[in-house]
């Protein structure tokens, strides 16, 4: 499947994957800024269009458990219809925080096919084994 990547500055590198298998390919990190809410702001430098149907979705590489930083939304979620610049935000938990630097790959991007929904309102859902467990409610 090809998806157009389009960079917006010079400096950005086009993702790719690292090994056979992988399911992400990875960001570099070109532009560092601190937004109003003192998150790290972290640009690519690259615009995708990710075709209808399909999402991307934007994770913290593994190396991530080696810093002080914490994806502000989690996940970042790309709709077939955005196209401008993507960027990540990290929260530090911590009054000195463990950056990323420029030029350090420090997400993943991932493309998936996503089906739609539509909600039908019940009264009644099947049951099953687990039932309404939830937290722990597997014994774990």
């Amino acid at each position: 499947m090809k998806v157009k990547v389009k960079k917006t500055h010079p400096d950005a590198v086009i993702p790719s994957y690292a090994k056979p298998g992988d399911a992400g390919m990875d960001l570099t990190a070109i532009s560092k800024t601190i937004d109003e809410y003192g998150n790290i702001v972290y640009g690519f430098g690259l615009a995708f269009e990710i075709p209808s149907g399909y999402v991307g979705l934007i994770f913290p590489r593994s190396s991530n458990c080696k810093k002080t930083l914490l994806l502000s939304n989690s996940v970042g979620v790309l709709d077939s219809g955005f196209r401008g610049e993507v960027t990540t935000k990290f929260k530090s938990t911590s009054d000195t925080p463990q950056t990323y630097n420029i030029g350090d790959r420090i997400a993943q991007i991932i493309v998936m096919p996503y089906p739609q929904i539509e909600f039908e309102e019940s009264d009644e859902l099947s049951k099953t084994e687990r039932g309404e467990g939830g937290y722990g409610s597997t014994g774990k």
